[in-house]
């Protein structure tokens, strides 16, 4: 199987569904962030509905907590979706970890098992394969938007892992993939996604995510900062998304924010 690393909007259109038929599509070789350059045009008022940014080199990549997100070109499958929703701001709370959903569950069709790591990561046999960051603006007309960028390792030259400095995982199967094709995948997924959750919230995949989750039972900490604020085990998510912990003082719901789920060793 021949690899295609090139990416054009016209040809991941040809594999976009009909839930994703209204999405634009553009596609550049190198910007900052993807996420920030959608951020801005809805800022601006410069999107009419739905879009997708993907790019081929992103120079100032970003993740959870302002941390940065280190690529290499050809090696990892970088894209933002820039989504309206119709619910307030409060009725986002669990995104992230519906967008997990809809990545993972996309992934796993194709042929590549994974697991959700609360409240971002996607992990494969124990290690990072795509990191998810969501992202809320308002537009000038009022409507809330979100923007959900990802970052998936296809390939993981040696280089790139030492300067992560942490386990980090590949897909080389997907690498294979005309990327066209996976991006549409993941794309048409996605939005089926996000029309869901603008209609149900979080509720709806409560069990899903549950389903897919790394961890189960296992001893775990709450890291904040250094600080350790929690330690049990994994219980799963709440229908908000919160990180259930099941500690000697019994079950303690968890909100994201900077915090950190470690394994405790």
């Amino acid at each position: 199987m021949t690899t295609r690393i090139d990416l054009n909007a016209t040809a991941i259109g040809s594999h976009c569904a009909e839930c994703a038929s209204h999405v634009a599509l553009a596609v550049v070789a190198e910007t900052g962030s993807t996420n920030a350059d959608l951020l801005a045009q809805v800022q601006a008022g410069q999107l009419a509905g739905p879009a997708l940014l993907v790019a081929h080199s992103q120079t100032a990549g970003r993740g959870r907590a302002g941390r940065s997100w280190l690529s290499a070109p050809g090696a990892t499958l970088m894209f933002s979706l820039a989504w309206r929703f119709r619910s307030p701001l409060q009725h986002l709370v669990g995104l992230p970890l519906a967008a997990g959903v809809a990545l993972a569950e996309a992934i796993q069709a194709l042929g590549v098992p994974v697991q959700l790591k609360w409240p971002n990561d996607i992990l494969k046999d124990g290690a990072k394969l795509a990191g998810i960051l969501v992202e809320t603006q308002t537009g000038p007309d009022g409507a809330v938007w979100a923007v959900v960028g990802a970052g998936i390792n296809l390939l993981m030259p040696d280089e790139l892992e030492a300067d992560i400095g942490r386990d980090v995982a590949s897909a080389p199967w997907l690498a294979k993939m005309d990327r066209n094709a996976l991006m549409g995948a993941l794309l048409n997924r996605l939005s089926a996604t996000l029309a869901e959750f603008d209609d149900t919230g979080f509720a709806a995949f409560t069990e899903r995510w549950n389903r897919l989750q790394a961890w189960r039972g296992e001893a775990v900490r709450i890291v904040d900062q250094g600080r350790v604020l929690h330690e049990g085990r994994m219980a799963g998510v709440d229908d908000y998304g919160r990180l259930l912990l099941q500690t000697d003082d019994g079950m303690v719901p968890v909100v994201s924010g900077d915090v950190s789920l470690r394994l405790a060793i």
